[in-house]
C-alpha cells in the first residue's frame, strides 16, 4: 500500500476492505466538479478498465464502483475495485486519467514521490504487483488503510 501511495501521489487514500475483497481509492479535489464532468470521468474510467481487461484477457470487469463525495468546497472521487481483477497497470491508468482530467484541481502531495536517483519506480511497481498477488491468494482478515500526512505515507491495520 505504501508503494501505491508513493508511486501515485494523485491517490489521497487507499484501503483494503477484506469483507468486500476490494481496494478503495480516494482522490481529493480542491473543488467539487460539475456533475457532468464527474459523470464523464467516471464513465471514461469504467470504459478504460473494461478495455484494459479485454486487452489483458480478463473475463469481465469485476467490481467497478465510482462515486463522488462532497465535503464543503472539497470533493473526494472514490473508486472501488475488486482485488480479483485489479492490477498495477490499471492503478497507473486510473491515476493518469485523474491527473489528466482534473489537472490543478486534483490535490497531489508534492513530497510523496521523490525525483532523485534513489527513487526506483520499478521496485515499487514490483511491490504493488506482489501485494495484489498476495491479496488474491491469501485471506487477509484485517482492514488496512494507507493515508498521507505531512509528506509521509502511513498504513494502519484495523
Amino acid at each position: 500500500m505504501v508503494s501505491i501511495l508513493v508511486c501515485y501521489p494523485e491517490i489521497g487514500t487507499i484501503s483494503f476492505e477484506p469483507k468486500e475483497d476490494a481496494l478503495h481509492f480516494s482522490f481529493a479535489l480542491a473543488e467539487v466538479p460539475p456533475r457532468k464532468t464527474y459523470e464523464e470521468v467516471g464513465e471514461l474510467i469504467r470504459e478504460s478498465i473494461l478495455t484494459y481487461h479485454s486487452i489483458e484477457g480478463f473475463d469481465g470487469g469485476g467490481r467497478i464502483e465510482i462515486y463522488l463525495e462532497g465535503q464543503g468546497h472539497t470533493a473526494f472521487f472514490h473508486i472501488v475495485r475488486d482485488i480479483r481483477t485489479i492490477s498495477q497497470g490499471e492503478i497507473s491508468m486510473i491515476s493518469t486519467i485523474m491527473r489528466e482530467r482534473f489537472g490543478e484541481t486534483l490535490i497531489v502531495d508534492p513530497d510523496s514521490r521523490p525525483d532523485d536517483f534513489e527513487f526506483d519506480i520499478a521496485a515499487h511497481e514490483n511491490a504493488i504487483d506482489h501485494m495484489i498477488g498476495t491479496l488474491k491468494i491469501s485471506r487477509v482478515a484485517n482492514r488496512m488503510i494507507g493515508i498521507r500526512e505531512e509528506g509521509r505515507v502511513l498504513v494502519f491495520n484495523k
